[in-house]
């Protein structure tokens, strides 16, 4: 898709970082479409990985770490924080429930309300889990510099809003 002199496509970051001064507005975004595009296929393969490894799925993962992170909470702010709706969440949960990583309990005041919290083998899967993104983007991100972490957070932030909010 995008070519550095012509001749051949680029099948790597490394080869793939364009250095060139005054690109044109459409090669730029034909960039910043591959690098995004990159982003989730290295997203796509980490969760295989994940799965893999713990018998858990990337969405899994997600919400194991937010509840070990921000304690008990009921479906819908769960799925605020792992950025699904309220009914992907419940089958997600209903997954983790039945791994017996959490589990459901009514509020004593209002029996309508659900909250989910970590079992003892949640909990421990939480302290040893993996991020929910690829490690080495982690670490990668731990390197920089705070100017280049406010770049790039101010960047994704653009991109972000131009989302519709419905979508999740």
């Amino acid at each position: 898709m995008i070519n550095s002199n012509n001749e051949g496509s680029y099948t790597s970051a490394e080869t793939a970082r364009p250095e060139r001064a005054g690109e044109s507005s459409p090669e730029q975004i034909r960039w910043i479409i591959w690098y995004v595009r990159r982003l989730a296929q290295a997203g796509d393969i980490y969760s295989k990985g994940l799965h893999k490894k713990y018998q858990v799925s990337q969405p899994q993962v997600s919400c194991i770490l937010a509840l070990h992170e921000y304690g008990p909470m009921p479906i819908s702010k769960l799925a605020k924080y792992i950025l699904v709706k309220p009914s992907t969440v419940t089958g997600i949960i209903d997954r983790l429930e039945h791994k017996g990583l959490v589990k459901r309990e009514r509020n004593q005041v209002d029996r309508r309300v659900v909250t989910i919290e970590l079992t003892e083998a949640g909990k421990v899967l939480a302290a040893e889990a993996p991020p929910p993104i690829p490690k080495e983007i982690v670490d990668g991100l731990a390197e920089l510099s705070p100017a280049q972490l406010k770049t790039i957070v101010d960047s994704l932030a653009i991109l972000v809003s131009k989302l519709p909010d419905d979508k999740i």
